[in-house]
């Protein structure tokens, strides 16, 4: 377990270092914390629906990441941002339909595969959280109000959809 713990602190501290070295749409320091979030969800046996919400905002991520890349590099090609999520997301979902882990039919809310709908409103938060950080700057002559905003606010909605949907499952509600 100490392993696991170090290797997740060392992800943060790297997220931390790199971020200055990239200007992607969504930045590295954000998409570690996002991939730490799911990691540490799995690891502790969180619902599914709650640990989807981080899958949802990681494609989000590296699909602008990857978007952002190809145009640094002048590679875009018509409708490229349909084409890479659509890679993104078979590359994601088909194998874990393959591994029995989308599409078990015990493993539904409302009709849909939990990790469908997590990924949906991870994916919706993600955007959410980077549009309100864009407002934020704006109300304020276009600087943060605080070192790593830019990160702090996308996580903490994160944070709080997963933990919304945990009480949800958890009293029962859904």
């Amino acid at each position: 377990m100490n392993k696991k713990i170090f290797i997740f602190l060392g992800l943060i501290l790297a997220g931390f270092f790199g971020a200055g070295l990239a200007s992607a749409q969504v930045c590295p320091v954000c998409v570690v914390a996002i991939g730490a979030g799911l990691g540490l969800s799995r690891w502790f046996g969180i619902d599914d629906l709650v640990s989807s919400v981080w899958i949802g905002a990681f494609l989000i991520a590296v699909i602008s990441w990857t978007l952002n890349f190809m145009k640094k590099r002048k590679w875009d090609f018509q409708d490229d941002g349909i084409v890479i999520t659509l890679a993104y997301l078979i590359l994601t979902f088909i194998p874990l339909y393959y591994a029995g882990i989308v599409g078990h039919p015990l493993n539904k809310i409302w009709g849909i595969d939990k990790i469908i709908v997590g990924s949906i409103i991870g994916a919706v938060v993600l955007f959410l959280g980077h549009w309100l950080h864009l407002y934020f700057k704006k109300i304020n002559n276009n600087k943060s109000f605080f070192p790593y905003q830019r990160v702090a606010v996308p996580v903490i909605l994160l944070i709080l959809a997963s933990l919304i949907n945990y009480l949800l499952l958890t009293w029962k509600i859904i």
